[in-house]
């Protein structure tokens, strides 16, 4: 099913259309992504947002093609990265992209970091790798880089160990190696997990400062509408694999359409609850990929029946670089014929 062009602009970093990937299981081919398009602008921050296995993560790693193998596989679409098709690219243009124009934050340092390396070696190869430094130069620069992402005494740090530095320290040091060669998209992960509040808050202020200074475009990934409050300019609602709202960030706050967004947006605390008040949740969960139906699938979740689990609903615009998927059961507006 083709989807309409979302966000209308010339100036896209990234466009992303009919993007559908799928892993090979034992009872075949499930898709976890399933017919996405949106764009990303250049110099802009677009949030993806939704609940765990709704299917953000394997969209950021579909975009540069990071996904497990040999199971995952990008069924069909189209990735333009500042004019280039992502998908049709040779495996050397692909090492270029990765961590030269393209940096991806991961959810979980302690992984994404090496444990036997120092911290300094671990960046200076990404330097050494995609800017030609020497290792002398490269270890350098990582020492400026640590300055860049305010990292204390960082002439310090290079020599040491992931698991001898905090959370908050490790967070950074990925940031560094994503950031180092100041890339044109940033793709950040779930990159507050496991951090506490006040951390998190320094890490995601510190992202915000970063694009902002490079001028680069992000894609910030998460479950918490408040952080796409305070750093998006966009916002894409996700749900089994899907897309289920869009638009720009003060829009979508002020005029939720879709059952799923206005439940999220429910859940969030706010500053007139009382201590100790309950706050709404969305019975049941998301369905496991084998068992999503055809048709709208947060129907589904409700236990409804009939026909709107066999018919994909239309995406439709309900308001200038506004769309949602109109299931009539999910969505209460009037809707555009």
């Amino acid at each position: 099913m083709a989807i309409k062009q979302i966000f209308k602009s010339d100036a896209n970093l990234l466009e992303v259309r009919n993007l559908t990937t799928a892993f090979r299981t034992e009872t075949g081919m499930v898709r976890a992504i399933d017919d996405i398009s949106f764009d990303v602008p250049r110099g802009k921050c677009v949030g993806i947002v939704g609940e765990s296995g709704c299917g953000k993560s394997i969209t950021a790693m579909s975009l540069v093609r990071l996904l497990p193998q040999p199971a995952g596989k990008i069924l069909r679409g189209r990735v333009m990265f500042d004019g280039e098709d992502v998908l049709k690219m040779s495996p050397g243009r692909l090492r270029e992209l990765r961590g030269g124009e393209v940096g991806v934050i991961f959810q979980e340092p302690l992984r994404a970091l090496n444990p036997v390396h120092r911290i300094g070696d671990q960046i200076a190869e990404t330097l050494m790798l995609h800017r030609g430094l020497t290792r002398e130069a490269a270890l350098k620069e990582a020492i400026n880089i640590l300055h860049y992402v305010h990292m204390p005494d960082p002439e310090t740090r290079v020599n040491e160990y992931p698991m001898s530095l905090s959370g908050g320290m490790r967070q950074r040091v990925v940031i560094a190696i994503a950031l180092a060669c100041r890339p044109k998209l940033i793709i950040a992960d779930e990159p507050t997990t496991a951090l506490d509040v006040t951390v998190q808050q320094q890490i995601l202020s510190l992202l915000r400062e970063l694009k902002e200074q490079m001028g680069s475009s992000a894609i910030l990934i998460t479950h918490d509408l408040g952080v796409i409050a305070q750093h998006c300019d966009r916002v894409v609602v996700m749900y089994g694999g899907r897309i289920v709202e869009r638009a720009e960030v003060k829009e979508l706050f002020a005029n939720p359409y879709h059952a799923y967004t206005k439940a999220l947006l429910a859940s969030m605390p706010r500053p007139e609850y009382s201590r100790k008040t309950h706050l709404p949740t969305i019975p049941g969960s998301v369905a496991p990929l084998h068992e999503q139906v055809p048709g709208c699938r947060f129907c589904q979740r409700m236990g409804r029946t009939g026909d709107s689990l066999i018919d994909r609903p239309r995406f439709v615009e309900i308001a200038p670089n506004h769309f949602v998927e109109a299931c009539p059961h999910c969505v209460e507006h009037p809707l555009p014929e």
